[in-house]
């Protein structure tokens, strides 16, 4: 059955009324650090990706998708939950170390696949968690029935798979040394679940989380030279990371084809993201956006986000609608057909994937990161976007900015001091999101 032209409601009706059949496999793509500039589709000339652009191709592009935070942990909790991240118990990074920690995942939230189990679906977890180290704060404690991951916060080696020289590799609850390249091993993992989801009629939610293009920019050396060899003129620093970013693409590449070999494309809602901005100081791009990974300018928030789903989402589509990560929650709740009956902050953009207009012109968005160290002490940086206007504070220790992204897209021109009334009215917004943010305990006892 075609839907690409049928309304929204009448999708959403099909989806609450089908059998395991009929309900689509769910492959949300994760990845670390990707700038918003970093793909061949989003105007990378120097990079070949032709997994994700042949995805683009075959579906949606989102022009103005956001990262609830401009670093790890909080982006993944929103993912996870559909909450701003301090709602989660998560306003900064999780980490090994309690002095330099900013986090703990909520125990009252509910992870996106308890959600997904209630409709029958087998739950997956392939890659980075970054949401704990240990119980009850695993993916096997959270929802998912089978995890192969790492659950810390970057390697200091793709090889060696070793952070501060612990072992955080593990399979469910077994501690695991396995052999190679992160993102070659989580490729292949993921492969390899979506092959055992042969044997049942069950849909299925694989989760899958790459830590590249992650510090250390660590490509295999092959990767490397190619790059070397095919971009004339192109500095060491910068080929390291496109040869990182086209190695994890032959990977989605690899997960992709078998969805496809196995007879599950044709039902299978991919939606891919990444986790915040590109990190400038190791050659990334976030194309004409202002600054990047850790900051709350544009570069820092606005990511690279590509949907397909067959006889759903149109062909070689765009959008232009303003969404968050925290989004994606209740969007692929819908879609699997599940009832959401406790309160978010995340909208369902499901209309939007099938065609259907939404309006999110009066929606305030608001980011946060808490840090550590001289630059943060401990404080935070915010930001909050009304239709047009952007109000932000990059520093604890700076004033507040204020810009209108329609008429000045790259931050440019601060027009706090001219426009006194968006300024306060935006403040005022951004007090009551911290004051709320406030009630939640972020740190285990």
């Amino acid at each position: 059955m075609m839907l690409k032209k049928t309304a929204s409601a009448l999708l959403l009706l099909l989806l609450s009324c089908t059998a395991y059949a009929q309900q689509p496999n769910i492959v949300l793509i994760v990845v670390d650090d990707l700038g918003y500039g970093d793909l061949r589709s989003y105007g990378a000339a120097d990079m070949q990706t032709p997994a994700l652009d042949s995805l683009a191709s075959k579906g949606m592009r989102f022009t103005q998708f956001y990262a609830n935070s401009p670093v790890c942990s909080p982006t993944r909790a929103s993912l996870l939950t559909g909450r701003y991240p301090p709602m989660a118990g998560v306003p900064g990074v999780i980490r090994t170390h309690a002095a330099n920690n900013w986090g703990a995942l909520s125990p009252d939230v509910t992870l996106l696949p308890e959600m997904l189990r209630r409709r029958g679906y087998h739950t997956a977890m392939v890659g980075k968690w970054h949401l704990g180290l240990a119980a009850p704060d695993r993916p096997i404690d959270r929802g998912f029935d089978h995890f192969e991951g790492f659950l810390g916060d970057m390697m200091d080696d793709y090889y060696t798979h070793l952070r501060h020289g612990l072992n955080y590799m593990r399979y469910n609850e077994e501690v695991i040394k396995p052999e190679g390249h992160a993102t070659d091993l989580f490729s292949a993992w993921a492969v390899r679940y979506i092959e055992s989801r042969t044997v049942s009629p069950a849909p299925f939610f694989l989760y899958l989380a790459y830590n590249a293009p992650h510090t250390p920019i660590q490509p295999p050396e092959e990767w490397f030279r190619d790059v070397m060899r095919r971009e004339g003129g192109i500095s060491e620093e910068r080929a390291l990371l496109v040869a990182l970013i086209e190695h994890m693409d032959y990977g989605i590449g690899q997960v992709l084809n078998a969805l496809l070999a196995n007879g599950f494309s044709d039902n299978t809602l991919v939606f891919f993201v990444s986790d915040n901005g590109g990190q400038l100081n190791v050659g990334a791009s976030n194309g004409p956006l202002r600054d990047g990974k850790q900051s709350v300018y544009e570069g820092g928030l606005r990511v690279p986000a590509i949907a397909s789903w067959p006889d759903v989402i149109e062909e070689g589509v765009t959008s232009e609608v303003p969404l968050v990560t925290m989004d994606i929650y209740p969007t692929l709740v819908e879609a699997g057909g599940v009832p959401l009956t406790h309160y978010i902050e995340g909208v369902s953009f499901l209309p939007t994937l099938a065609g259907s207009p939404q309006d999110f012109s009066d929606r305030m968005m608001f980011f946060s990161r808490r840090e550590g160290g001289l630059r943060f002490n401990g404080k935070t940086i915010e930001a909050v976007r009304h239709g047009p206007w952007k109000l932000l504070q990059n520093s604890p220790f700076a004033p507040m900015e204020l810009y209108n992204l329609d008429l000045d897209p790259t931050e440019s021109t601060d027009l706090s001091p001219t426009e006194p009334v968006v300024l306060r009215r935006l403040a005022a917004a951004l007090r009551g999101y911290i004051q709320e943010a406030g009630r939640v305990p972020w740190q285990r006892p």
